[in-house]
């Protein structure tokens, strides 16, 4: 009879780990497919890379005379008074930096960018009573 409680008991064991490993299994492969990649569902609009952060969506368009971040909440321009940004861009070993203030409905700079494909990018993005926010980006 105690044989045949272990046996019980041993077989309730492992069928126990195999159900927990079964679940985490099911919840990693099922985050990594829900949303579509290249940016979580989210279409750029105005042509750039689109970032998910705690400060809400940014869209970060890169091109050889301006740098520009559209911030959204759920696709609604959110407002930008007192809010800044710096971008870092990185290509290879090179590195510029540029910051970026309001400009009606997005943080904008003006000037002479490095930016091709696969540019590498820094975003931190600071609004008005809020703590920083980072988002890294690549260049398509």
């Amino acid at each position: 009879m105690i044989q045949l409680v272990n046996f019980y008991s041993n077989l309730k064991a492992h069928f126990m780990k195999l159900h927990t490993f079964g679940f985490i299994a099911f919840l990693a492969i099922s985050n990594a497919t829900a949303m579509p990649a290249g940016g979580h569902g989210h279409d750029p609009k105005f042509g750039g890379v689109v970032v998910e952060t705690k400060a809400g969506d940014l869209e970060i368009v890169a091109k050889p005379d301006v740098l520009v971040i559209y911030v959204s909440d759920h696709g609604k321009p959110m407002k930008l008074d007192g809010a800044k940004a710096k971008v870092t861009l990185l290509n290879g070993t090179e590195k510029s930096v540029a910051d970026l203030i309001p400009a009606g409905d997005k943080l904008e700079a003006k000037g002479a960018f490095k930016v091709t494909k696969g540019t590498k990018g820094i975003a931190v993005l600071t609004l008005a009573g809020k703590p920083p926010t980072t988002a890294r980006f690549v260049v398509k």
